[in-house]
């Protein structure tokens, strides 16, 4: 479950942790309690511990796996592991696949904002340039070493959680409480709905995971990193949502463009505006770096293992040690992406597919656990199978919510990547013959 890859292990606890917090507090913490209000009204909180559960529970399953499988890959590594090639490659497709999609939006959503401050940049062809610079930089900061790319990532993290966690602590002289009183109980319908788009803010932490072949003492590391993070984004999400309710109250889903910069403007006045504002250029910027440091791992993990036919992608630099090709390839996949738009109908489509990653991922679990019996060293979840078994039906929850549209969707998609992975082994075999 483990192999030399010539990889440098250079990621510690507190850095693996600040990876996990920064890829999950992207831009969508800056919106979604607006639309979380609207939904649920004041009893948006209970949804919040809804997805915490669920997230708590799918990375739980992460831990036991990763301090297994302990390669680069995250998600994939654990299912192609347990399950095989073409389970691993459509886990895979669906990680990079539904990253790079989200990856283009965030950097659109930031030009925007830049937009908003420096008109000059809605031009088309600047646009396209300040792109290129994003990701262009990105990867050659990734490029050059992990521990420059994981440096970035600890900077992002204390520079996008420092405007919110002010805005927590001094956002309590201003909350009343009469707006944070559950009046009716949510619908079911309706809190279904709300669970569903919220996830969206919740996950993320599995990209963190993907740095596993670069992770320092992985069996004790990864847990532990898991825990810092996921605990610290929970409590986080609980407390922005309980003061934007409290000082906003029947407001809140109004304001849908930035809930948070209108609680800022009403506790430090209008400088606040603008200075969420910025803080969600920051996020949206950390966050982009933790995907083009975490996400090419996944890449470089499917040419190592061959199951797909591109055996440079699995090169490492000779002098940095890091992935280079599989880095450029993906910020160049992303940057064409985010500069061509027309993506963003695929968005929740890309989003459930993450859920059936997960639901994978819960799953290697149980076959791990078959597979390896030493357990020496090694994370393993209590309480048996009850976790896995319980997080995957969760999971299973919440993709009854997608429309039939979205679910036909999901199913055209994989039988359209089952008929190119077969495909490719035609293709590989053949070469083998020649």
């Amino acid at each position: 479950m483990e192999k030399d890859t010539g990889l440098r292990r250079e990621i510690g606890v507190w850095g693996l942790s600040a990876n996990i917090v920064n890829i999950i507090v992207g831009a969508g913490i800056f919106v979604l309690p607006a639309i979380v209000a609207e939904i649920m009204g004041s009893s948006g909180i209970f949804v919040y511990l809804f997805c915490g559960l669920l997230i708590a529970l799918v990375m739980l399953c992460f831990a036991e796996a990763g301090s297994k499988v302990t390669r680069s890959g995250g998600a994939y590594a654990y299912v192609e592991t347990a399950f095989g090639p073409y389970p691993g490659f459509l886990a895979a497709v669906f990680m990079i696949l539904g990253s790079a999609f989200s990856d283009a939006a965030v950097a659109n959503a930031l030009v925007e904002l830049i937009g908003l401050a420096f008109p000059v940049f809605t031009n088309q062809i600047i646009r396209v340039l300040l792109l290129f610079l994003i990701f262009g930089g990105l990867a050659y900061l990734n490029v050059i070493g992990v521990k420059q790319g994981i440096g970035l990532v600890k900077i992002n993290t204390v520079a996008k959680l420092t405007p919110l966690i002010l805005l927590i602590f001094f956002s309590w002289k201003d909350v009343s409480l009469a707006n944070l009183y559950i009046e009716n109980a949510p619908s079911f319908k309706n809190f279904g709905a709300a669970s569903l788009i919220l996830f969206f803010a919740f996950q993320g932490g599995d990209a963190g995971l993907t740095v596993g072949g670069e992770i320092k003492n992985p069996q004790k590391t990864v847990p532990k990193a898991i825990f810092i993070g996921i605990t610290f984004v929970l409590f986080l999400y609980i407390l922005i949502q309980t003061a934007a309710q409290g000082v906003l109250g029947d407001q809140l889903p109004e304001l849908k463009e930035a809930p948070l910069a209108s609680v800022a403007s009403v506790v430090f006045g209008p400088i606040g505006y603008t200075i969420l504002l910025i803080a969600a250029g920051v996020s949206m910027f950390g966050m982009l770096s933790g995907e083009i440091l975490n996400m090419p791992r996944v890449l470089f993990g499917l040419a190592s293992d061959r199951i797909i036919p591109l055996d440079k992608l699995a090169a490492i630099h000779p002098r940095f040690k890091t992935p280079y090709l599989s880095i450029l390839l993906y910020a160049g996949f992303g940057f064409t992406i985010a500069a061509v738009g027309g993506f963003r109908q695929l968005a929740v489509i890309a989003s459930a597919s993450m859920l059936l990653v997960y639901f994978g991922v819960t799953l290697s679990v149980i076959k791990l656990r078959r597979m390896d019996n030493s357990e020496t060293g090694n994370f393993k979840i209590p309480f048996g199978y009850t976790i896995p078994i319980f997080a995957a039906g969760i999971i299973l929850f919440f993709l009854s919510n997608l429309t039939g549209y979205e679910k036909i969707g999901i199913l055209v998609f994989v039988l359209v990547l089952t008929l190119i992975y077969f495909l490719m082994k035609v293709i590989a075999k053949g070469k083998q013959r020649n």
